[in-house]
This record gives C-alpha cells, structure tokens and sequence, in this order.
C-alpha cells in the first residue's frame, strides 16, 4: 500500500490532477489488452517530462515501491498490468513529436505519442514510421519500444529494434540516460539501447526515442489468395519469398476469421473458403507491377483457387481494413480469449499449422488462425470461458501444446506481444538457464530494489 504522504509527494511532483486513486480510475488501469490479467494499482500518475519521471522513481526505489510504465495499455502480455500493485506510471501526457527531420530521415518524439499521430504527422513531409503494431490508434511509442512490436510490415520492413537510434531512459534509481544517437551507424562502446527494448519496462522508463523512418512508397497493390487449405496457404508465403518477391505484407486468415469479417463488413469473400492470404506489394510502380503479377503466379501454383488484385485504393483499403478487424472479432466472440504470437521460421509454417489443427482435433477445440506469415509470426487462438472449468483447462492445454510444438519447429515464444505474464510459465522452460541468469543479474545491476514491473518475464 503506498503511504498517504508518499502520494502527496507524488502530487507535488505532477499535481493534483495528475495522481488518481479514485477506486474507477484504479480500475480503468488494472488492465491491458489481454482478457485474464487483472490486478488495480494502488496510485496512477502522469509525469509530463524525464525530469518528473526521475523524481517519482527517486521516491518509489527509496520507498520500495513497484512502479508499472504504462502507455496506451494496448498490449496483450499481461505486461502493463501492475500485479504487485503500487504506482502505474503512465507516460500518455508526454505526447509532443519534437522534431521530424526529412533531410536524414528521423524523427524525435516523446513517449507517450500515439503511432497513428506520428503517422499522420510523418506523412505530411511524404514519410512514415514502419513498423505497424495493429494496436497503433492506441499504442504509444515508448511501449512499442518495450515491447519490440510489429505487425504486417515487418516481413519486408522489419521490427521496431530495426528503427531505433537513440533513446533518453529514466534507470530506476533516477538517473536520466541518453543512449544511442541520430546517425545510422554507432558503434562507440556497448549496445546498451538494445538493452531496454524488448525490456518490457522491468529496467527503467522511456521518455523519448530517436526513430528512422522511411519515404513512403510512391506505389501499392493488394492481391487476395483464397485456398482449400489452411497449411496450403501457409506454404505459399515462403514459396513467394523464395522466388525473390518480397511483398511489404503478407497476411493470414482462416475460414473462421473470413466469415466474421463478412459479417461485419460484406467484401463478397467466399464464406467456405478455408484460408485468404492478403498480400501488398509497395515500391517504384514498375517493380510493384511486376511483383504483382509474379505473386498471381506464385500463389496459383501453389495452390490457391482463387486470386484477385484489388482494382484500386478503396478496394485495398477495405481489405486492410477487414484484416485489422479480425483480432477484434476473435475477442469479440467469447468471454475469455488464448491467443498466442508464437513465430517459427517461415519455412515451418505449414508444419505449425497442421500441428495446431491436430492438437485442436484432440482436445475437441475450435481453432482460430490468423497471422502476420510474411515473417512466421502465427496467432493461433481458442474461445473459451474461465468461468467454465472443463473448458477452458481443455484449452490451456491445447494451447501450451501449440506453443511446445512451436518452440520444436525451432520457433520462439513470442514474435511481436512480449513475455509479460501470460508467457512467463513458458520462458524459464524454454530458454538456457544461462541466459536467463544473465537477464537476472542484469535486472539486478539497473534496479537493485526490484521496483520496475517486478512478476514479469520470469517466475
């Protein structure tokens, strides 16, 4: 419980308007995006700048109180959910996009800036930002950060380590780090930046990043595969990518996905087809045409009954806009949802597929397959209730089954969502002991009290 007078502190710091602890507010950042993850704060904060934030963290590791960095709450790993209680410190007020520099394409923004306005920003210079988290009207840069998140992009594009240059960090103890810079090339001394993405807010806060970004591309086709088979599907993509195509995305949808989305938006899809893959091919026009017509090809022989180029940007959008629909049609559907974004290599992913199939054949669940398969990264997920036993222990099951059989496939845990809790039973199992001692003494030097998103990651 955090003392009454450490919460004046705190109100100092930010002012009153700033600290809630009203029991609704407490509630409103319980949560995040998953569906069985909750646990209420006992203070929520909103610093509006570095120096704010390492004064609350000053107060929070002398006091030895968990501190939770929260920004849109948008992700799915259980990750922003205080599970010890303590301070949510939530960085949404720091929002100023503070310089986008077209000549070397970057930008400087704070934490708390929402991807889509950065992306509206960027585009009025003619650039955007890559990565494509399907979270971005919500999700915030400094959670992208810590999260390492991506989306359909990143199969030609990369994930968001890939356009980090620099960051401004607030360690636990107070200190305010600048790591990185603003030039592509850096090697002077270790990598430290590295260090925090990915660090899913248990080494400190970010308050600011250094992106690069990219011209957007003067020209885009969207071409639609419809298949009989999931895993059929599943063999296409790397088959494309062998052939030397490389599509700015490539997405997966199954028979149960397609038909939720004819429900809420009616596209003429054939509801009784098992699979869709969604392409987009973005460059110079010539090459975009080119490697349009070579995935209808590729796709057509690889068995694909039905192939269609989106006639023009509406068209393209509306399947876009269909695809991002899909996830939230899955937690739509039923009280409590398992859905994993276990990645294998591409190669592997009709063998992931067939082996989900299986597993869900066995335990009498139905599967839902969606998924960003330009880079392997699957989200296998079954409905259920946690309210009703049998079931949902039917599904758990199922589900580390899938996640066993991922991590046989030589895959990995989690390709874009993070560890957080809802993976952490897995990571200890599946990672070198080693490693994992590693990460332990790390975490101990950067924050000796333990007071950063402490029950994450690890058990």
């Amino acid at each position: 419980m955090v003392k009454k007078e450490v919460i004046e502190e705190l109100k100092r710091i930010v002012g009153d308007n700033d600290v809630l602890t009203s029991k609704e507010a407490l509630r409103a950042y319980s949560y995040d995006g998953t569906t069985n993850w909750i646990k209420e704060p006992d203070v929520v904060v909103f610093p509006k700048d570095s120096q704010q934030i390492s004064e609350i963290l000053k107060i929070a590791n002398k006091e030895k109180i968990p501190v939770t960095p929260r920004g849109g709450g948008t992700n799915v790993s259980g990750g922003s959910v205080p599970w010890f209680g303590g301070i949510v410190l939530c960085t949404t007020k720091m929002n100023r996009i503070l310089k986008i520099d077209k000549e070397n394409l970057t930008c400087t923004v704070e934490a708390g800036v929402v991807l889509q306005d950065l992306n509206n920003a960027l585009a009025k210079e003619g650039l955007f930002f890559p990565p494509d988290p399907q979270s971005f009207l919500g999700a915030t840069i400094g959670g992208i950060v810590a999260e390492n998140a991506g989306g359909p992009a990143c199969v030609k594009y990369g994930v968001t380590k890939q356009y980090v240059l620099g960051l401004e960090v607030v360690l636990p103890t107070g200190e305010i780090v600048n790591l990185g810079g603003r030039t592509l090339k850096n090697v002077a001394g270790y990598d430290l930046i590295h260090l925090f993405i990915s660090s899913e807010g248990t080494l400190g806060v970010i308050s600011k990043a250094e992106l690069k970004v990219n011209p957007i591309p003067p020209s885009k086709k969207t071409i639609i595969a419809l298949y009989d088979d999931v895993a059929m599907a599943g063999e296409t993509v790397y088959r494309v990518l062998e052939n030397g195509v490389i599509p700015g995305k490539i997405e997966l949808l199954d028979n149960w996905v397609i038909n939720r989305i004819e429900e809420m938006m009616p596209l003429g899809l054939p509801k009784d087809a098992e699979a869709m893959l969604l392409f987009e091919c973005d460059g110079i026009e010539e090459a975009v045409q080119k490697e349009t017509e070579k995935v209808v090809e590729i796709s057509k022989k690889y068995g694909a009954k039905d192939v269609r180029v989106a006639k023009d940007a509406d068209e393209a959008n509306r399947y876009w806009t269909a695809r991002r629909a899909g996830f939230a049609a899955v937690f739509g559907k039923a009280k409590t949802v398992l859905s994993e974004d276990v990645t294998v290599p591409r190669g592997k992913i009709p063998d992931l597929i067939r082996r989900s199939q299986e597993i869900a054949k066995k335990y009498g669940l139905e599967l839902v397959i969606l998924g960003h398969a330009g880079d392997g990264n699957l989200h296998p997920s079954f409905l259920t209730d946690v309210e009703n036993k049998e079931h949902y222990e039917k599904a758990t099951k199922a589900m580390e089954e899938i996640i066993y059989a991922a991590v046989d496939l030589g895959g990995v845990l989690s390709g874009e969502h993070g560890i957080g809790l809802e993976k952490q039973k897995f990571f200890s199992r599946v990672t070198d002991p080693k490693v994992v001692n590693l990460m332990k003494n790390i975490k101990a030097l950067l924050d000796p009290n333990g007071i950063m998103n402490p029950g994450k990651i690890w058990e």
